[in-house]
């Protein structure tokens, strides 16, 4: 460009580097002059720009591409559901880290990436110390993916929250409560806490406590109970229906019963509870087994013409 190399530039450009008054004539010559050299430096390399860009936006697209080729072909015998979507991403940020250091080599910036990188240590100690917490986060969810003890779809109750593991990202767990609400937790949570996990055996046991009135045969309940549980709830070799008495409670003789069923969330366990409940009872009321509630007397006081006594049954 002509404006360049105009004669004018060059002297308000000496008259600063000679310490020579200033002017605002000077300070406006110069900022045009720069601002021409900016726009001629743009426009001579605006193909490299462009080119840059395209490439990099193919890389993109191609990061896409190869995920699901890794997906589907080379990650095809990983069963575990995490491990497979970790590597994926993995795959797909180093596809466009690729592509981020070619679109530099086309725009001639490789010196500012040899500084950038030179840098690199001093500010990543600076960030690491920043983000203590993130990094903490991104390595729990690195180790989530490969443990087998928790995996996609799985059923956890952790940290007072309870759901269907439905995503395994760098920061954090995000499962599908019963609510339907999505909760995300920190994966350092769910690496330093204790979780439950009711999808990785197929059978669990079932817990129902009751009690029986004083005046009953308790080894016929005992029986007939377990002979209930066994018909409703048929157990595999090496599971047995247990009943167990627990303690004299003040209106009854309370018990224990424990029996597997298949569960693999805490809906089988609740669905598998309430029907042991309802059968227990109309076994009972079949047979004239009381189930009694604590009765409470209250006593108002008396005289000598009459008493007044008020009985409330209270049902627990």
């Amino acid at each position: 460009m002509i404006f360049l190399q105009d004669d004018t530039t060059k002297t308000a450009e000496e008259a600063i580097v000679n310490n020579e008054p200033f002017s605002w004539n000077n300070a406006g010559e110069l900022i045009l002059g720069k601002l021409g050299r900016w726009l001629d430096s743009f426009i001579t390399n605006l193909p490299n720009i462009v080119l840059a860009i395209v490439v990099f936006i193919l890389f993109i697209i191609a990061s896409k591409y190869i995920g699901k080729l890794f997906n589907k072909v080379i990650l095809k015998r990983v069963k575990q559901d995490s491990i497979r979507s970790m590597t994926v991403r993995v795959i797909k940020a180093l596809v466009i880290l690729v592509g981020f250091f070619f679109a530099l080599g086309l725009l001639n910036l490789d010196k500012v990436l040899t500084s950038v990188l030179a840098g690199a240590g001093v500010v990543g100690l600076a960030i690491g110390l920043a983000l203590q917490g993130t990094l903490n986060n991104t390595f729990s969810g690195v180790i989530l993916s490969f443990l087998p003890n928790i995996q996609l779809g799985d059923w956890v109750e952790t940290n007072g929250f309870a759901g269907s593991v439905v995503d395994i990202n760098l920061r954090s767990i995000i499962v599908k409560g019963s609510d339907n609400n999505l909760v995300m937790i920190p994966n350092s949570k769910i690496i330093d806490e204790p979780f439950k996990n009711f999808s990785q055996t197929p059978r669990s046991r079932v817990f129902v406590n009751c009690g029986v009135g004083y005046e009953s045969d308790l080894d016929s309940v005992r029986d007939m109970t377990i002979e209930l549980i066994e018909k409703v709830f048929p157990q595999k070799p090496g599971e047995e229906v247990e009943f167990f008495y627990q303690e004299f409670g003040d209106s009854s003789i309370n018990f224990v019963l424990r029996f597997w069923v298949d569960v693999t969330k805490n809906r089988d366990n609740l669905v598998a509870q309430n029907k042991a409940i309802l059968e227990i009872k109309r076994l009972y009321d079949a047979n004239d087994i009381n189930i009694p509630f604590p009765i409470r007397t209250l006593d108002f006081g008396k005289n000598k013409f009459r008493s007044e006594t008020l009985t409330i049954s209270n049902k627990e």
